[in-house]
Order: C-alpha cells, then structure tokens, then sequence
C-alpha cells in the first residue's frame, strides 16, 4: 500500500513557561492512504452535522449515563427551532451552520486549527418570543487523531482544532455526546464514550458580565491619576511661566515636567556615569521582549507547524531559546548598580546605613507598578479585547493572578505559588530578595575589602556547585523541561548577581583610576569576552527536541552552572573595556544617547509588554503564517503598542509615585550641592546619598531639576530596578 509519511508536530507546540524556551516538538507519526481518507470524510464537519440531526430527538442530546435535565429539555428545544430554520431557509440558522470550523486544510504540513467565524456566532440572536432568544455559543472542538484513525503511536496529544457554533443553552456534555455518535456514524470507528471533544472552558457567548467592584476601583484609580496628571499640566503649559516656580505637588503630577526628563538625553563625559549600561539595558529588553513574542506566535493557529520543527533546527532558534541570559544581564546590572553606589554613599556617611529606610523606599519605588499591572491585567485587558483564543495564551494566568496575586505584591511569588501572577514578575522577586541580603555583603565588603570580597566570590562558586549537584542527583534537566526552580528561586539564579555585585566591588576600588592595557590585551579581552557571551548562547546547538543528539545530563549540569557565571563575566569586559576606552564601536553604540529614553522607559515596557502581546495574539480570529519575518512584523507592532503604553503609565503611575515617594519620606530631598553616584547611567544626575542604586527609571527628588536613571531594566520575564538606598540614617554602622 502506498504510505503517506510526513511528520506531525503537537498541536499547540508547548512552551514550558516564561523562563524555559524550549519546544516540545513530536514527529515521526505515519498515516497510509485509508487513514488519510477517513479523514478528509469529517472535513466538512457541519454539513454532515446537521444533516445527521436534521430529525434530532431528546435522546440525541442526552449522554446515555444520566437522565435528562431541564438544560438538556432547552438545549433540545433549541436545537429543534434551528432544524426547524434550515428547513425553512432562516438566514440565521444559515449563519449558526457557516461559523463552523472544518478540519483544516494542509494538515501534511502542520495546519490543524480552524477557528470558524467567531464573531458570526457569538452575534446570533434570534427572537422566538417575546422574551426569549435563541442565541450563538461558539466552542473550540479538540478532535483526537490517534482515536479518529484507529491507529496506535504517539498521536495522544495530537488533537485537530475547530470551531463549532450551536445553541448556548446547551452544555458541552451536550455536544460531546452529538459529536461522538455523529463521528462513529462518519469514520466507521467505535470512539470511546468517555472522549471529550469539547470544554465549557473554551466556550464563549456574547454575554458579557457585568463590572464588579474591583473593576469599578481600577477604572476610578486610573481615572484619578489621569485627571490629576492632566490639570497638573494644563497648569504648568499654560500658567507657570517658570518651571523653576512650579509647586512641588504639581510638579509630581506633570506631564510636561516628566517627559522633559524622559526624554533629555546627554552624552558628557563624566568619570561617574557608566554610560554603556543604558544600551545593554535596551538591548536586553528588546530582547526579551522579542523572544517573547516568538513564543506567543509558535503557538497561534499557524497554517504552517512543520515549519516551526524546521525552524527549531536553525542557529537563529538559539538566539529565541537563549534569551534567557537577556535576565541574566539584568542580575548582572542590578548587582552592578548596587555594590557601585551604595559603597561609595556608606563611604560618604562613614559606615552609616539606613537598612530600614532603604527596604522602605524600595518597595515603594517598585510595588505601584506592579500592583496597578495587576489590576489593568485582571480588570482593564478584558474590556480590551475578545476572542476565540482570548486569555489562552503561553502567558496568560487569570485563575493565578485571582488566587495568588498577594504573594506577587510581597516578591516572595517565586517559593510561595506554583503558579505566579503575572508570569514576567519572577524577575521581580529574585531581584527584591537579593536586594534585601544586599546590605550583609555590602557590610562584609566595606569592612573586610577583599577579604570580604573572597568570601563573596566563594558564596558565587558554592551557589553554583549547589546547582550542578542538584540538576545531576535529581536529574533536572533544563532541556527537557527541568523544574521551573531551576530557574525561578533565587539560589538558583544568584550567581549573575553576585558576579555583578563584585565587579561593582572592583569597580569602586579603581574609580577615578585609568588602567592602562596593551593593544595585544584588549584584543585578548575582547576575544575572551566574545567566545564566552556566544558559547552561551550557541554552546547548546546541536542538542535539544529538534536535535538528533541528545546531552548527558552531567554535561547539561555543568552548562547551566558555569553558563549563569560565564555570561556576566563576559557583560563585565564590555563594561570595563567601555569606561577604560578600550571599548571602540561597541562603546560607541552601547553609550549612545538614544539608548536613555527606552532606559527610563523600561521597567514599565517590561511589565505591560506582555500585557499587550497576549492582548494582540487573543484577538486573533483568522490563521496566521509562521515565518521569521512575519514575526519581525508582529514584535515592532507589539513593541510599538508597548512603548505606547509603558509612556501612559509611567506618567500616571511610576514618576508621580517616584514623587510622592521622594516627598514624603523623610532623608529624601537632594542636598543643594549635585552630587553625581559612581553607577548612575544618566548624565549630569544630581543625586543625593539617599538615592543609591535605583534600578528604576523614576523621577528623582522634586527639588532637582535632573533626574535620577540609574535603573537596571527589567529582564525577559518580569524585571524590575534595584534600588538600594544608602541613607545617612544612623541604624547600621558598616564600621562596627
């Protein structure tokens, strides 16, 4: 017989999650000439649908395991007006039938999703009394292979996707039981009764509910910033002459004052400015942003799947898989930002420390952004969009962030929920908890200098070990899936940080120091710093799902331990070799003042970039085409939408807190001498002691007229600012 073979690729292509990048990909599957033909005979699903039960009887809607209840009586009821309207030509039930999905054409190369027409259903209302409506429901039908075929492999999750449309007073049981006996009668095959083809899950009405409190609060929060921040500008366009002269209050809420800040760029040269860290922080975040996108589109209704196995097999799928190490680079400036400024404020207060002002000031820089995220997510995203596909995304965790949204406003989301809200804010709490072990090794440094700093590089080198023994006793593999701790929990992702944090160390030992190298060693430093940042991002190539070799799981170990140290040892050359001047084009580029607006701009472009992304992908009613460059497209309108949006609410939101957070707090104004912090990245900042390392590009002290950008951006998933405040509050002495 002749044998059709081609590959099959697992619908829905699995994405592990947020921080793992790996596609579980399936091939190898067989289907002969007869299998095939079967089915192509369930093509064109609603004809012989409908044609099946054009003399629908009660017992048709029931399952054969229950009696009938008064939803199955309507559920038939309904059904029996819709026969009743095909036969006497209703436009309506004409409609009912042509929002019907089909099995797709192209299934040989991956197509095996048919969302119907969506809108086509959900619109059906049909007036049969009064006061009574037949309406439109449209389901997601999943419709196994492997059972369909009657042929045995690896076919269990390999389901064909359509659209069905049918009277929404009828449950999916009742359509289970209507498509189990339609397809036995079509393919000939005994189904198994217990098979379930259709989900309520993936049901949708055109009901909408109604706004709760919640909602009514978010809607009214927004409302208030949006009005405050506007007549705040009104006044400062139209009636302050001098913004010098502008009140403190109205400053905060000012449109135009802020976005004079955001906007201002400067390239002096100043010895205390690291200029080249606002490239990699943009550089970072277009990456993760851009591998996000790759993961919500590998999972749309693509026409074209196989391609997607293929393109798994290519050098540039490492670039997506790897995009990992964009957080990494965050950890790296983040603990960068912290060492740098906060030795050189505790020098400046002779071994003063202000621990709890500090945490203080920290959670209130970051927890107004996340918290409003959340609110917009769960309440605002909703009233955006809809779709068949709406809120089934790689990203999407509605039922999380309704159980568990607490724990993510306390960073501790990443020990104490399975399943965090808001999947990019992982970032969030590593970054907060390594923040508030911050000040025990700033002590340990400050006092003991590099005896202090051994003992950090050692913690950095026992963390990794501990991750090497824990991937190789438990075999953990990342590859493969692995455990989300692995990626997650902060033990496990300190070691980029704690690299950061003593290069930062080395960094305020030489400051105002200029190193002199050799031609010969900068081009060695180069080439070290080269081969380390691409071994990690290509060192895994030839393994993988899509690969054909496989990697032992010792081998594995030693990758990711040595790769999570390996990375910012690299980032730290760059870094080095750009302040010293050996840094050429790349300094050139990374130091360039059109890098400073995306810089501020990040901690809110990583916290709503998903937003928008999941927002767009949902809408989705049509099948896309997967292709580098039709993803290309989506991420610049994604990103565009994104930059939009992160503008709105770092207005509304993160500079007026920034703000009242810099009013309120005491220590907080900026001393009337500027002061410029070793690891600002914004020029000509005026920053006091109190503004440490501030990871979050918020607005500074109200006094000043600069502001303060030494944010370290967010990471792929959810990253967020360092800011570690050295005060001059007198309740830890570093020197005691």
């Amino acid at each position: 017989m002749v044998r059709i073979t081609f590959i099959l690729l697992l619908w829905g292509l699995t994405v592990v999650m947020a921080s793992n990048w790996n596609v579980e990909l399936h091939k190898g599957v067989e289907m002969n000439v007869e299998e095939y033909q079967r089915m192509v005979k369930i093509r064109h699903l609603s004809e012989e649908f409908f044609s099946f039960y054009r003399n629908i009887t009660l017992s048709d809607v029931v399952p054969e395991t229950r009696l009938p209840t008064q939803q199955d009586l309507q559920c038939y009821a309904e059904f029996a007006q819709l026969t009743a309207g095909l036969v006497s030509g209703s436009l309506w039930a004409y409609r009912m039938i042509d929002s019907w999905g089909s099995v797709p054409a192209g299934i040989l190369v991956g197509h095996f999703k048919d969302l119907g027409n969506y809108d086509e259903c959900i619109n059906i209302q049909q007036a049969v009394t009064s006061n009574y409506n037949v309406n439109g429901k449209y389901c997601l039908a999943q419709l196994p292979l492997q059972q369909l075929l009657g042929i045995a492999g690896p076919m269990e999750m390999l389901k064909i996707q359509t659209a069905v449309c049918f009277p929404a007073s009828c449950s999916a049981a009742n359509m289970d039981t209507l498509l189990l006996r339609l397809l036995n009668q079509l393919i000939g095959v005994d189904l198994n009764a217990e098979l379930s083809f259709v989900k309520e899950s993936t049901c949708k009405t055109a009901d909408r509910e109604s706004y709760d409190g919640l909602t009514i609060f978010t809607i009214v929060l927004l409302s208030v910033f949006g009005t405050a921040v506007g007549l705040a500008t009104l006044y400062d366009y139209f009636l302050c002459e001098d913004q010098e002269k502008l009140p403190a209050i109205l400053r905060i809420f000012s449109a135009r004052y802020h976005s004079r800040g955001l906007f201002r760029v400067s390239n002096n040269s100043n010895p205390n400015v690291v200029h080249c860290l606002h490239g990699l922080r943009g550089m970072s975040l277009i990456w993760v942003c851009f591998g996000h996108n790759y993961l919500v589109s590998i999972s749309m209704p693509n026409i074209n799947l196989l391609d997607v196995y293929k393109w798994a097999k290519s050098p540039f799928m490492m670039v997506i898989n790897e995009g990992v190490f964009a957080v990494d680079t965050f950890f790296f400036i983040s603990g960068m930002l912290v060492s740098m400024v906060a030795l050189r404020s505790i020098e400046k207060a002779k071994g003063k420390l202000n621990i709890p002002l500090m945490y203080l000031h920290r959670y209130l820089r970051l927890t107004p952004v996340v918290a409003v995220s959340i609110l917009v997510y769960l309440k605002v995203l909703p009233l955006l969009g809809d779709g068949p596909l709406f809120g089934k995304w790689n990203f999407d965790n509605y039922d999380s962030c309704n159980e568990n949204w607490y724990w993510t406003l306390l960073y501790v989301q990443n020990y104490a929920a399975d399943r965090i809200c808001l999947a990019q804010t992982w970032y969030l709490a590593i970054d907060m908890q390594l923040y508030i072990i911050a000040p025990l090794l700033l002590i340990i440094v400050f006092k003991w200098g590099t005896k202090g700093a051994a003992f950090v590089l050692l913690l950095t080198l026992l963390l990794a070990a501990y991750l090497f023994s824990i991937m190789v006793i438990k075999d953990l593999s990342i590859i493969s899936g692995g455990d989300m701790g692995l990626s997650q929990k902060t033990h496990n992702r300190t070691s980029g940080w704690l690299v950061g944090f003593l290069f930062g160390y080395y960094l305020h030992t030489i400051r105002g120091k200029s190193i002199k190298l050799s031609r010969p060693s900068v081009w060695i430093g180069w080439l070290i710093c080269l081969a380390l940042l691409f071994t990690c991002i290509f060192a895994m190539y030839p393994y993988g799902p899509a690969k054909s070799k496989s990697i032992s799981i010792l081998s594995e170990a030693f990758y990711v331990s040595l790769s999570r140290i390996a990375w910012p040892l690299g980032l730290s050359w760059v870094v080095f070799a750009c302040m010293q001047g050996y840094g050429g084009l790349a300094n050139s580029f990374l130091s360039s003042p059109l890098w400073q607006p995306l810089s501020k701009l990040s901690y809110c472009i990583y916290m709503y970039h998903l937003l928008i992304q999941n927002l767009n992908a949902g809408r989705t009613r049509v099948n896309t085409y997967f292709s580098d460059y039709d993803l290309m497209l989506r991420f610049w309108q994604d990103f565009g939408f994104s930059l939009i949006l992160a503008y709105i609410m770092y207005i509304l939101i993160e500079a007026p807190f920034g703000g009242l957070e810099s009013l309120i707090l005491p220590n907080r104004r900026a001393p009337p001498t500027p002061k410029l912090p070793l690891a600002e990245t914004e020029p000509k900042v005026n920053l006091s002691d109190n503004d440490a390392e501030k990871q979050t590009p918020a607005p500074e002290v109200i006094p000043t007229e600069e502001r303060s950008e030494s944010a370290s951006a967010p990471p792929l998933e959810r990253e967020y600012k360092t800011e570690l405040e050295a005060n001059d509050g007198k309740v830890v002495d570093a020197t005691s």
